[in-house]
């Protein structure tokens, strides 16, 4: 792909497809050559500084992803101005977020020999098109790397899948096999701990599709399910609690352990509609009576109600709430198994488990009798991503 592209002419580049397969390590390599080419058009044209935009989700995905792998493989450093802005191989280069509309108003107006775009599929389209229509300098050129999403998202649609019949369009299509600087047993292990249906397509085949059936297929009620003298509790180092605040819908806590080889145990749910926030604080005093004191991973949507548990000397903080990934860590202990659900103390799991199921044709579960769902996502994902 290297060689095509720098021995091609095109407009749009489109790597796209699983995880894991080097598209941004490509991507990265190509922006470097391409600023030796912007500098030299511009030398041709005798414009001092040529601009390249360089975007990503937002300026921290952008470090991690593209400057700090830069730096790591060739030692090179970045010295930004006040714009987000520097100078490599004479050309500046104008850093963007692209995930929110009002990342837009930064890239209006400026004249740009070429855009580096990754993370393609979390952009903004109207971000998007303001940097296509930004990129008009001479022989300018576009870069995107991107995971698949669904398989009607604007990117696939207007421009994947229109590659075939436009020139200046090329797309490469990636699967993890294709990476040969992976170990066999390091891409079986990838395999094994990647969830079935929509998560391995993707993860896996880079393919673009939707979500079908139950989000949790690899849930098996004859693995899953077990009974409370089955925990391991001289075993768990560390116990945290999962919360949804609720009225009209239940409220739940759901109280995990996890053990020393990280398999987590959902021990308990505490659930009822129309409960006070004092029920809830008194519940949670009961809690760290019995497992000390642990973290409570609450919703977000009620600060005031984070607020009074932490007034009552809780130790309650905002949970992460990012759904598709917090559904991947879940789904992801099910496959290995490595998570497990107490059948007797947690009615509203058993409730909603099978009825948890995708919104056709997008990646979102319906918002539907998930009160127990969010909460256990709430905790899961919340003491993986602190890493607690």
């Amino acid at each position: 792909m290297f060689k095509y592209a720098v021995n091609n002419d095109f407009f749009m580049l489109i790597n796209h497809g699983a995880k894991r397969t080097g598209k941004t390590i490509l991507n990265n390599d190509l922006f470097l050559s391409e600023l030796r080419r912007v500098k030299k058009i511009a030398n041709e044209e005798n414009i001092s500084l040529p601009q390249y935009i360089l975007a990503g989700a937002d300026l921290g995905a952008l470090q991690r992803n593209v400057l700090n792998e830069l730096t790591n493989k060739y030692g090179l450093e970045f010295k930004f101005d006040k714009h987000n802005r520097f100078i490599l191989f004479g050309v500046q280069v104008c850093c963007f977020g692209h995930s929110k509309i009002n990342d837009m108003s930064r890239i209006r107006g400026m004249t740009a020999y070429g855009a580096y775009i990754n993370e393609g599929s979390m952009a903004n389209q109207e971000v998007f098109n303001e940097i296509k229509s930004r990129c008009s300098g001479t022989g300018a050129r576009i870069l995107i790397d991107t995971n698949p999403d669904n398989p009607e998202h604007w990117l696939k649609v207007d421009y994947i899948d229109k590659a075939q019949n436009n020139p200046m369009i090329v797309e490469f299509n990636w699967q993890l096999d294709d990476n040969t600087f992976l170990s066999k047993r390091y891409k079986d292990s990838i395999i094994a701990a990647t969830p079935s249906g929509m998560f391995t397509d993707r993860d896996i085949y880079g393919k673009w599709v939707s979500a079908q059936g139950a989000v949790y297929k690899d849930f098996n009620r004859n693995i899953h399910y077990i009974s409370i003298d089955k925990v391991p509790f001289n075993d768990i180092e560390s116990y945290f609690v999962g919360v949804d605040f609720g009225w009209e819908h239940p409220g739940v806590f759901t109280l995990f352990g996890v053990t020393k080889n990280r398999n987590y145990y959902l021990i308990k749910e505490y659930s009822d509609k129309y409960r006070s926030i004092e029920e809830w604080i008194e519940i949670a005093h009961q809690i760290i009576k019995q497992y000390g004191d642990i973290y409570f991973y609450c919703d977000s949507a009620r600060p005031d109600h984070i607020k009074a548990m932490q007034i009552a000397n809780i130790l309650a903080v905002k949970a992460r709430k990012d759904v598709l990934a917090g559904i991947m860590e879940v789904a992801s202990l099910f496959k290995q198994n490595m998570l497990y659900v107490v059948y007797d103390e947690n009615s509203l799991f058993k409730k909603e488990i099978y009825s948890y199921v995708w919104k056709e044709n997008t990646s979102e579960p319906i918002k539907l009798n998930d009160d127990c769902m969010d909460s256990m996502r709430y905790g899961i994902y919340s003491h993986i991503y602190f890493g607690r």
